[in-house]
């Protein structure tokens, strides 16, 4: 994102999407967060782009979306979104794309599924955004948890104290102080003593079996058609006490409201290391590739987000699902030539 400061030297940043602003803005309108809303837009949204800017990948573009929010009816809502995304699309004149589904809901049922403490479960899915973290993670757990603490000196390891948590954060600040570190970029003190503390319980505990790190990797390189993908989990999900039948069910439901709606889910595909790039997403997405584009630059995407309503000031989660077509993409793949 773009981040500046303003005058009055409150931190502030261009929007990069407006997926965010539109939560904000149902918070603020309706009469209570669960009130069932459905908005469209078009506006301008800003990202940096690390390989410079282009065509495909501009700093400023142009985002039209839409969001829906409060429905308890979330396969429908899924399928509504997607049917009308591409609607759109076809009527932009947009013919031989590409459809690509994920199911962040089915990797959190897998790691549900797997004998593990809950703090590894959210440690991974943290670092899905990132596979090679994600892989590296999923390692560590299932060989030496312990073995990030010999990298620990022992002076800083004598400071924690589990049942002071404010006298770890002093022992720990006077040992940086001593060895002259200072701390910087993004964590915090409290953050370092939380993460020293998470650590060393992980010290403790046993190391996920071969078996199952062996299966959350089976998992993740799933790439399947779309219909194929059910009878796929239930082969790769044999093993003893993998129970993740109600997440499938959800995917099925799913997939046959898609069809319903007139998507041709034959020609679709489902990846499951498929997250989209923003880590706000917690269960379906999908993303709409054009060949003339290839697969960097998706012409429409979206999915379902049910925690960023908490996030963004509703006092609980709030079931969400939208989606947005990048305008400037989508002209150029209809043109043939670059917007």
């Amino acid at each position: 994102t773009y981040v500046f400061t303003d005058p009055d030297g409150d931190e502030l940043c261009l929007r990069p999407d407006i997926t965010v602003p539109a939560c904000r803005l149902h918070l603020e309108r309706q009469n209570g967060p669960r009130s069932i809303a459905k908005y469209c837009y078009n506006g301008a949204a800003f990202r940096f782009q690390p390989q410079g800017a282009s065509s495909a990948h501009p700093r400023e573009f142009r985002q039209a979306g839409i969001e829906a929010f409060g429905s308890r009816a979330r396969e429908a809502a899924d399928a509504e979104t997607v049917s009308t995304v591409l609607t759109a699309l076809k009527a932009a004149g947009l013919k031989g794309f590409k459809l690509r589904l994920g199911d962040l809901g089915l990797l959190r049922a897998v790691l549900a599924a797997a004998d593990m403490p809950e703090r590894w479960r959210q440690r991974l899915m943290h670092r899905f955004w990132r596979p090679e973290d994600f892989r590296a993670e999923l390692r560590r757990l299932a060989g030496d948890p312990a073995a990030f603490l010999k990298t620990v000196p022992e002076k800083l390891l004598a400071a924690f104290d589990p049942g002071k948590p404010a006298d770890t954060e002093t022992r720990i600040a006077r040992y940086l102080e001593d060895e002259g570190v200072e701390i910087t970029g993004a964590r915090s003190l409290p953050e370092i003593a939380a993460s020293l503390a998470e650590r060393i319980a992980d010290a403790k505990a046993d190391p996920i079996t071969p078996g199952t790190a062996g299966l959350i990797e089976r998992y993740i390189g799933l790439e399947a058609p779309a219909g194929a993908v059910p009878a796929r989990l239930e082969e790769l999900m044999r093993a003893p006490g993998f129970d993740i039948s109600s997440a499938i069910s959800c995917y099925e439901r799913r997939l046959k409201l898609l069809e319903k709606s007139g998507v041709d889910v034959s020609a679709a595909e489902f990846s499951a290391g498929f997250g989209r790039s923003l880590e706000y997403y917690t269960g379906f997405v999908f993303e709409v590739v054009a060949p003339k584009l290839g697969p960097e630059s998706p012409v429409a995407s979206g999915g379902r987000y049910d925690s960023l309503l908490k996030a963004a000031g509703a006092r609980e989660d709030i079931p969400a699902v939208g989606a947005a077509i990048h305008t400037e993409r989508l002209l150029a793949a209809v043109s043939g030539g670059k917007s």
